[in-house]
């Protein structure tokens, strides 16, 4: 999404007079200019992460004295610059479950939020281009079809009734052999989640702080008893993290060392065409996937930029990797113009699994790590991060996701089951 539009409708979404016709327009949450002094729960980060956090603490816990605390405005960092896709076709147990959950929440949070988030279940597609990859994927699909989570083998002919667009000549240069699809996946509309969590949570009390930032924190005996913000220091008694690809930046602020790498991962949009591609397709070999927008613009995405960044850009290798590989498998795509391209900066952990718990010092808790697969897992995030903030005890789902798992050798390598490597 282009930035300064971005920024333009989260103001305008929450001014009384956004536009003639809309002043009278109630705002979406309650614009909190001035923090109170002391919280039972801090939120570090204004993202969907972060206000979900927030709504689930309220909703769940009742713990409805809480405060998100953004740096600059509400869903203005990876929230608001991913692809949208949620999806659970994970490999491992400990990940079907958690992302599973997600999907689940997903499927129900129009409805609990009433606020339309747009979620469109058109399924996603894996391709396959060789042997070795069709192997490769009987045994994802069986895995997942093991841990309940729904999952179609396909072949080349039913992909070619499902993608027409695609390139399925003899001749192509990365023929389609099959693959397999999990119909309960699909997209859902970035801001419209990160508005209906606020929207939510805020109803139940929760404040939301926005061009508030974390500057550290305060301690008391080793323990986090509060942060110095912009906006002066709030004191509370625990406070959660939820700040994606800074979230080393903030531990190191704590005094501690998160296993998090950051890079960009970088996207892009075409101009709007009329519907060609009915559900979400992705190609691990060329290491690229597509959708299409309710507005008729074709998603681009693709692989990390490999060199820690912190620039919401990504480089040009990997754009021209992405493009031409979707002009590979899209050669009708070949004349369409691209209108945007941005990226979000992702915090990659070694296992490409997120850290959801208690750090090393006491009082804070993190939830991060989710490299690539952070909007899909916001619902789950949320939800997780406000159990352990609320009663001291990790979420089983949650379990499996602690910090200890680094010193103790268990971990749930999931780069290569999660589609491209990250």
């Amino acid at each position: 999404m282009d930035v300064m539009k971005s920024r333009t409708r989260y103001s305008a979404w929450n001014l009384l007079a956004a536009a003639p016709g809309h002043a009278d327009w109630a705002p979406a949450w309650r614009e909190v200019e001035q923090p109170k002094s002391r919280y039972d729960v801090v939120v570090i980060g204004g993202g969907g992460h972060g206000l979900a956090t927030a709504y689930y603490l309220a909703k769940n816990h009742g713990v409805t004295n809480v405060a998100v605390l953004e740096k600059s405005w509400i869903g203005g960092g990876n929230t608001g610059r991913n692809t949208t896709v949620v999806r659970s076709n994970y490999l491992y147990p400990q990940s079907a479950r958690l992302y599973d959950f997600s999907v689940q929440l997903y499927e129900k949070l129009a409805q609990e939020l009433n606020f339309n988030i747009m979620f469109s279940q058109r399924g996603l597609v894996t391709l396959a281009h060789s042997r070795h990859d069709l192997d490769h994927m009987s045994r994802w699909a069986n895995a997942m079809q093991f841990n309940g989570v729904d999952a179609e083998i396909l072949d080349s002919q039913q992909l070619k009734n499902l993608i027409p667009r695609v390139n399925f000549q003899d001749d192509a240069r990365f023929p389609i052999l099959g693959g397999f699809m999990q119909r309960r996946a699909g997209t859902a509309r970035h801001d419209a989640v990160a508005w209906g969590y606020a929207r939510a949570a805020s109803a139940l009390g929760v404040d939301i702080i926005q061009n508030c930032a974390v500057k550290g924190f305060i301690k008391h005996g080793g323990r986090v008893v509060g942060v110095h913000t912009s906006r002066g220091d709030i004191r509370a008694d625990k406070v959660g993290a939820a700040v994606a690809g800074h979230s080393s930046q903030l531990a190191a602020m704590a005094g501690f060392r998160l296993p998090v790498v950051s890079y960009a991962l970088q996207a892009m949009v075409s101009e709007p065409v009329k519907p060609v591609l009915d559900t979400v397709m992705l190609s691990p070999a060329v290491g690229a996937y597509w959708s299409q927008t309710d507005k008729g613009d074709i998603v681009i995405g693709g692989a990390l930029d490999h060199f820690p960044s912190y620039a919401q850009r990504g480089s040009f290798a990997i754009t021209q990797q992405v493009l031409a590989a979707t002009v590979a498998m899209f050669p009708s795509f070949g004349r369409l113009r691209l209108m945007r391209q941005w990226a979000g900066i992702v915090d990659v952990v070694q296992d490409s699994s997120p850290i959801i718990g208690a750090t090393p010092v006491p009082g804070l808790y993190v939830n991060g790590g989710w490299g690539t697969g952070g909007f899909k897992g916001i619902p789950v995030g949320g939800w997780t991060l406000a159990h352990v903030l609320a009663t001291d005890q990790n979420h089983p789902l949650a379990e499996p996701f602690q910090l200890q798992r680094f010193h103790t050798g268990r971990l749930i390598d999931e780069a290569a089951a999660a589609g491209i490597a990250h």
